[in-house]
């Protein structure tokens, strides 16, 4: 299925292809249980931004493996390169203006990162 997605003020706008049902993780690790980001990861083939690129700024922490990815107009996170997946693409399922049959939400422990990340690792995979 050929998802729609966008920021909230709608300079951003991308498309994600995925199932018609999704299986997504809900973190609690500090930025995800701050932001309510649910996370969809995908392999970079399965992921296309239409428009907005020079309104996206981005944030790194830590490692700064990870690529998080803000619209500068209105803040909004709807996607981001993880550092579980560097290869892929998560995109917060909330941001979807297209939405699923259906919704499984699995909750991931990211407050104990090191030794959890080999769980999602396989979903930016083609």
């Amino acid at each position: 299925m050929l998802y729609k997605g966008s920021c909230h003020c709608g300079a951003v706008q991308f498309e994600v292809e995925a199932p018609a049902d999704l299986e997504v993780d809900d973190c609690n690790c500090s930025i995800c249980n701050k932001s309510g980001f649910l996370h969809l990861i995908v392999p970079k083939s399965k992921f296309k931004l239409l428009c907005g690129e020079d309104n996206l700024t981005t944030y790194t922490f830590n490692t700064g493996v990870a690529k998080h990815t803000f619209c500068k107009t209105c803040g909004m996170k709807p996607f981001y390169i993880p550092r579980s997946n560097p290869d892929g693409i998560d995109v917060n399922v909330r941001c979807l203006d297209t939405k699923p049959n259906s919704m499984k939400v699995i909750p991931f422990d990211g407050q104990n990162w090191e030794e959890n990340a080999h769980k999602v690792a396989h979903k930016s995979k083609d």
